[in-house]
């Protein structure tokens, strides 16, 4: 399969830019739609990125970008929904459904999507649910698609793991909910290698594929590792459902959403494969530690410079 072409929906955001400039390095030209073009210069750079401004929710806008495409990739996604209660149908699904419509328009024929690990119609949560209604959207769109479902993403600038580090350098002691709901970690690096592989390999079409890393965690697991990393060991209080529900109902009242009942919801099923990284992509996951304290730990050149910008209010 030749690919020279492709459009990144979603491509501005924390994945999204990792499969961009690994679509780059191989020279392929790559649209990136943004709502704020201005705001990537690290992918305005790239010489074969056009990064162009641009509603991806109206269709007619979705049809000028895929004009001219030979393959589309939709990673757009959230974690909360802010307060009208229909962002995860809205994004999860609705979008989607445009990207199928607006690639039979314009006789795109090659869909790679990003789901989640353990969506589907049915899950716990709004969030997998919804992820599960798009599943079934582009196993029956007729397209030649590849869908991906990761567990937990982490690498430079992911909101998990620099979550619980923001966490444990301002807070004395972690009252955390649901500290036994478990987690297989995957590299952002990896994910994308998959995503960019695939691409070009007939193999992959009309499959799945679960991602992760090579260890499971528990969520109280994680958070000690972060505070070891950065030289801040708080105490960690786990809570029992009850009092995990109250917390994360308090948190939804915040400006910024740190956790919501829907995501302990999702948490009601480990984010874990129960199966070895897929063999098509012929590589092994990269292993957690090794990519982490570049990025969070207090001593080295990248901590001590995060750790001026923070004491600078910066």
């Amino acid at each position: 399969m030749e690919i020279k072409n492709v459009c990144v929906i979603g491509g501005s955001g924390f994945v999204g830019s990792h499969i961009v400039h690994q679509l780059s390095a191989k020279g392929i030209r790559v649209r990136v739609p943004t709502r704020n073009r201005e705001r990537h210069k690290s992918l305005i750079v790239l010489p074969t990125v056009d990064v162009v401004q641009a509603d991806v929710h109206d269709p007619a806008t979705l049809n000028r970008l895929l004009a001219g495409m030979d393959a589309v990739i939709n990673l757009v996604g959230i974690l909360h929904e802010t307060g009208g209660g229909s962002d995860f149908q809205r994004v999860h699904t609705d979008l989607p459904r445009k990207v199928v419509e607006a690639a039979r328009v314009t006789g795109v024929r090659r869909l790679l999507h990003m789901s989640a690990l353990h969506a589907s119609p049915s899950g716990p949560s709004k969030y997998l649910r919804s992820k599960g209604e798009a599943e079934k959207l582009v196993r029956e769109s007729g397209l030649e698609w590849t869908m991906f479902r990761p567990s937990v993403i982490f690498g430079l600038g992911d909101s998990f793991l620099n979550l619980f580090a923001g966490l444990v350098r301002s807070l004395p002691v972690l009252m955390l909910a649901k500290p036994k709901a478990r987690f297989q970690p995957v590299f952002v690096e990896d994910v994308g290698r998959a995503f960019v592989q695939s691409l070009t390999d007939p193999r992959t079409i009309g499959q799945s594929y679960d991602l992760c890393g090579p260890r499971v965690y528990t969520l109280r697991e994680i958070v000690e590792y972060v505070g070891r990393l950065t030289g801040h060991h708080r105490p960690v209080i786990g809570l029992g459902d009850g009092l995990s529900y109250m917390q994360a109902a308090m948190m939804e009242l915040l400006p910024v959403k740190l956790m919501t009942r829907d995501n302990l919801d999702s948490m009601k099923i480990d984010s874990v494969c129960g199966c070895d990284f897929p063999e098509v992509f012929g590589f092994q996951p990269t292993a957690m530690e090794s990519v982490v304290p570049s990025y969070l730990s207090e001593n080295t050149p990248r901590g001590r410079y995060r750790g001026f910008r923070i004491h600078a209010g910066r």
